[in-house]
């Protein structure tokens, strides 16, 4: 039976995001209803607007469980929508309504489809519908999914976020003018100390923050380094989303490769991530700092580490029982630093990579000039919020707080990363320069401490193998010009 005139009645507006997008407004929606009741002279009590939401779950939103409370206090006799996709797309849930408004003598009425729910034949059309809806919904689903697969191994980008460092453009992954340097200084920073937590507080102390303006903790620092964006290759649909923050790997089969800018080399990403996985495979803490000159950097022919006992100034092998005197070993190592500098095409090589950190810093200081810029700007608004009244004095000081520490923290690093710029345009080295200094070391080295020796020793070496029985030591250092010098680097104990 047809609901009589003035009845009242509530209006469901439900407008996906892609539906906006097309151009169907909410505002649209409801004049339309409006008129609708207007011509059957229904009294429209309740709006219920779920604007955005996804259709493929309704009942639990606070509009849906408002809309039903209403049906049972008997408030509203009947639903206004322009079509049973706009109440919901899940069969199950459509039936369910259409079964509450039923017990409670109310109506369904879609604009659209033109059917009514307190009749027989409206309700066996409102069946059909429903199953049909759900139908249309796993096809899209269906089509979706295999465009995504298709798209991905064409290497063609998908919705997601890009990595951090990098953004969307033109349909090309490109590196952030902001994100970018953050993200290299995370990889010298994990270099030099070896700690994503110290590399996490480091950055913090420097005022950078992730792309949604939160701390840096060890395990963004691990996500930034492991992903393999930075090294120029990344990685698209890899897993499939579960829900609640779980997900689940896809076959490889399925994975999509997009190329795009590195932001450090090959060499650099591989090494940090050497790291990070022998740091996780042998789950040992990092240790107090080094003693020693070559701690960390010394292996026996046998393969052991090699370590300085405490009652002997040698070091000394676990295994095997191999021991080598640590001013001969020094001695060796200074040796070869002479042969390592002396060669131009290295020393020319050198220039260059200092000539690409200076750039890297020169870019870092634009983004923490920018990062200052935004942070200005969140006070100044926050500002405007107190002084319109909108925000009371406690909840000011609240908001503005984080912002000054963090602006303090980024005109410190813009202070520290100005002077580094600044030294690098001022010291116009030459290779035979930097030869002529190189030659000097050695006369140098007796009046350096043990950190600064230490420092170059790690920025140049990347491994030293001692054969006693054959009384030879084998340097690798980490620049040589091909991996066949690199291998022939030795000297006779």
């Amino acid at each position: 039976m047809q609901l009589p005139a003035k009845i009242p009645v509530g209006v469901w507006i439900r407008v996906s995001t892609d539906d906006q997008a097309r151009g169907e407004s909410p505002q649209h929606h409801t004049e339309r209803a409006k008129a609708y009741a207007s011509l059957k002279g229904y009294d429209i009590r309740e709006f219920y607007d779920l604007a955005g939401v996804s259709g493929k779950s309704v009942k639990d939103h606070a509009e849906a469980k408002r809309m039903l409370q209403d049906i049972k206090r008997g408030h509203i006799k009947g639903l206004i929508f322009s079509k049973l996709a706009r109440l919901a797309r899940n069969t199950k849930e459509l039936l369910e309504f259409a079964e509450t408004f039923q017990k409670q003598g109310a109506a369904l009425i879609s604009i659209e489809e033109s059917f009514d729910t307190s009749t027989p034949i409206g309700l066996l059309f409102y069946t059909v519908i429903a199953a049909m809806a759900q139908w249309e919904r796993e096809e899209i689903g269906s089509r979706v999914r295999a465009s995504v697969s298709i798209r991905a191994k064409l290497g063609k980008p998908i919705s997601g976020v890009a990595p951090f460092g990098y953004e969307w453009k033109d349909r090309k992954l490109v590196p952030h003018p902001e994100g970018a340097p953050i993200r290299k200084l995370a990889y010298e920073l994990f270099l030099k100390h070896r700690r994503k937590t110290t590399v996490a507080r480091l950055l913090n102390q420097g005022g950078f923050r992730t792309r949604d303006g939160k701390q840096w903790y060890d395990t963004t620092v691990t996500r930034i380094l492991t992903d393999t964006s930075a090294k120029g290759i990344y990685y698209i649909n890899r897993t499939k989303s579960l829900g609640n923050w779980k997900n689940e790997p896809k076959p490889e089969s399925e994975w999509g490769t997009v190329h795009c800018e590195p932001l450090v080399s090959e060499e650099t990403w591989n090494e940090v991530n050497r790291i990070l996985d022998e740091q996780k495979k042998n789950a040992i803490r990092p240790g107090k700092r080094a003693k020693h000159l070559f701690s960390s950097l010394l292996q026996c022919q046998c393969g052991r580490r090699m370590y300085v006992l405490s009652n002997t100034p040698k070091y000394f092998c676990e295994g095997c029982k191999k021991r080598v005197p640590c001013a001969d070993l020094e001695a060796i190592f200074l040796d070869q630093l002479k042969g390592y500098f002396s060669d131009a095409p290295r020393i020319e090589g050198y220039v260059r990579q200092a000539a690409e950190n200076a750039s890297a810093k020169t870019d870092l200081l634009t983004a923490t000039s920018a990062g200052i810029a935004k942070v200005k700007e969140q006070m100044t608004k926050t500002h405007e919020l107190y002084l319109a009244g909108a925000a009371s004095v406690e909840r000011f000081k609240e908001l503005n707080a984080p912002l000054e520490e963090r602006l303090h923290q980024l005109q410190s690093e813009r202070v520290r990363l100005q002077a580094e710029v600044d030294v690098g345009r001022a010291d116009t080295l030459t290779a035979q320069a930097v030869v002529q200094e190189a030659l000097k070391l050695q006369e140098l080295w007796p009046t350096l401490d043990l950190e600064r020796k230490r420092q170059i020793v790690q920025s140049l070496v990347q491994s030293i193998t001692v054969d006693v029985d054959a009384q030879r030591i084998t340097l690798v250092f980490t620049c040589l010009p091909s991996s066949e010098e690199t291998t022939n680097t030795q000297q006779r104990l």
